[in-house]
């Protein structure tokens, strides 16, 4: 699958993934996307890299007198162990197992209309991350954006406007993409969202529901 991967991240999101500058469901889906795509984890390594120069060659900086027994006194704390799961077999990559405690029969789907379902990840306010199932043949309603919208496939396969997602291509959107995500015949869909801000949708019935359902 790795070779088959068309859609990539931008340099812009790993650099800011690198740096530790997104928000905690975009770095999720960037996470999840690395964990699939051999050239975009080379393209991190690189940035890493280059993010580890710059901190040696930056001036050092004197730390306020209690920072040490702070840090000493954090250490002592009792950490709770990770808990051992096999991550190597089923459909979602690692990062998304840790999330949800296991592989797809362990998501928390919530019907949305139209047999599309979703499932809303626990992750900070300043934006969102979703589990989509989209059935085969079925669309996403015709939408655009109001901030940035990343989409990972993670299971079958979508179309839209811009060109066709299958598995481990990621769709970077912004506020001049309007489209309307079809999922492909032969098989039901799943992806992984992110977004930052609400969607803009033309349709009455989906703007109603919006709020319910926190698109």
């Amino acid at each position: 699958m790795k070779d088959q991967i068309n859609h990539h991240l931008t340099d812009a999101l790993l650099m800011a993934y690198s740096a530790g500058n997104l928000p905690e469901a975009f770095n999720l889906t960037v996470a999840a996307h690395v964990s699939m795509c051999d050239e975009c984890r080379a393209r991190l390594g690189a940035f890493d890299s280059l993010g580890g120069v710059l901190v040696e060659e930056t001036e050092a900086v004197e730390m306020s007198s209690g920072s040490l027994n702070a840090v000493m006194e954090r250490l002592k704390e009792p950490v709770e162990g990770p808990k051992m799961q096999n991550k190597n077999k089923g459909i979602l990559p690692s990062p998304l197992q840790d999330y949800i405690g296991g592989d797809l029969d362990s998501v928390r789907w919530r019907s949305v209309g139209m047999g599309v379902k979703q499932a809303i990840l626990p992750t900070s306010r300043d934006a969102t991350a979703r589990l989509l199932f989209i059935p085969a043949g079925a669309a996403v309603p015709d939408h655009g954006h109001r901030g940035t919208e990343l989409t990972l496939v993670l299971k079958g396969a979508f179309a839209d406007e811009v060109d066709h997602f299958g598995p481990g291509d990621i769709e970077v959107a912004n506020e001049d993409l309007n489209h309307t995500p079809v999922a492909d015949i032969g098989e039901d869909c799943i992806c992984l969202a992110a977004t930052d801000a609400p969607l803009k949708f033309k349709g009455l019935i989906p703007r109603l529901a919006q709020p319910f359902l926190r698109i």
